[in-house]
């Protein structure tokens, strides 16, 4: 049975990768800050930013999957790469392939409609730097990497997500649907559990994978910007109105909340089409998984308490 260390099971891509892998007859130890219990976890208590509570939690793992992101965007310039150095310290301490959800965020999306893995990174924002900066930082250590990037997550277990975050609110009927995008401009959403089983079937092929490489999730294109709130309503059996985003008052908001000042550096991504291109990803693993869009969608509502 191999091992894996999930840094960020607790949430939304990270949790769905350690029930993926689970499932794929893996041992999964989940690395968190608070005592927890269940899902088939080995739960250990410590901290990312802990180097030696990274390294003694990775002892004798096969993969480390470096799932953990500061929580509401907040600090990011600050932890994201000394937790990044922790995982890459225990990979090369055990071997081990360190894998890394990665996002679009390293592209410029008014010139970037549709990327391949290894096109030219050229981020235009500073979440996008430091995106930039983490690959760059596991490619030159010289460890066994695998780096999956996909479009925006949504799913029942979602953590940070535009769809739980703005378009719906947890815990209560769905009203009127908030739309970050416009009509006409498309969108690349992932669904969480296909995302983490993807994930799985990449870890499962080992050292048959080259020492590092770059995949894409092609995920549920929204061609026009409208299929994605659409399967909302379907999901509910009813229609559901929309509105768009206030992105010119989020600047204001901004000023006195950080997770709004980052998520208006996103505003590109809504303006502008940015497709990923999979087709390396499927010659790896075969078809891409993938949940029918209103049966994702259906999940996830119910989950969030939403119908």
């Amino acid at each position: 049975m191999k091992t894996a260390l999930v840094l960020g099971a607790s949430g939304g891509v990270g949790g769905e990768t350690a029930r993926a892998l689970i499932a794929h007859s893996w041992s999964v130890r989940g690395l968190t800050r608070t005592p927890r219990q269940g899902e088939g976890i080995d739960w250990i208590v410590g901290d990312a930013m802990d180097r030696d509570a990274v390294l003694a939690a990775a002892k004798g793992v096969d993969a480390i999957v470096h799932a953990v992101n500061p929580p509401g965007y907040r600090d990011w310039e600050k932890l994201v790469m000394p937790m990044l150095a922790n995982s890459i310290a225990a990979a090369q301490a055990n071997d081990a392939r360190l894998a890394l959800p990665g996002t679009i965020y390293n592209f410029d999306p008014a010139t970037s409609p549709v990327i391949a893995p290894d096109n030219p990174q050229r981020p235009m924002t500073n979440k996008g730097a430091i995106r930039v900066e983490m690959e760059r930082a596991i490619e030159a250590s010289g460890v066994k990497a695998v780096i999956l990037r996909a479009g925006d997550f949504f799913g029942p277990r979602p953590g940070n997500s535009w769809l739980s975050q703005g378009m719906v609110t947890p815990g209560k009927p769905v009203g009127r649907v908030m739309v970050p995008g416009r009509k006409g401009v498309g969108h690349a959403w992932a669904y969480l559990p296909d995302v983490g089983e993807a994930f799985a079937r990449l870890l499962d092929k080992g050292d048959d994978l080259p020492r590092f490489v770059r995949y894409h999730f092609a995920g549920d294109w929204d061609a026009d910007g409208t299929s994605f709130a659409a399967s909302i309503g379907h999901a509910l059996d009813r229609t559901v109105k929309t509105w768009r985003m206030p992105w010119a008052v989020l600047p204001l908001i901004g000023l006195f909340n950080p997770t709004m000042r980052e998520m208006v550096e996103m505003r590109p991504f809504w303006e502008n089409p940015v497709r990923l291109d999979n087709r390396s990803l499927v010659e790896a693993i075969g078809v891409e998984p993938h949940t029918p869009l209103d049966e994702a969608m259906r999940t996830t509502l119910a989950a969030l308490g939403c119908h």
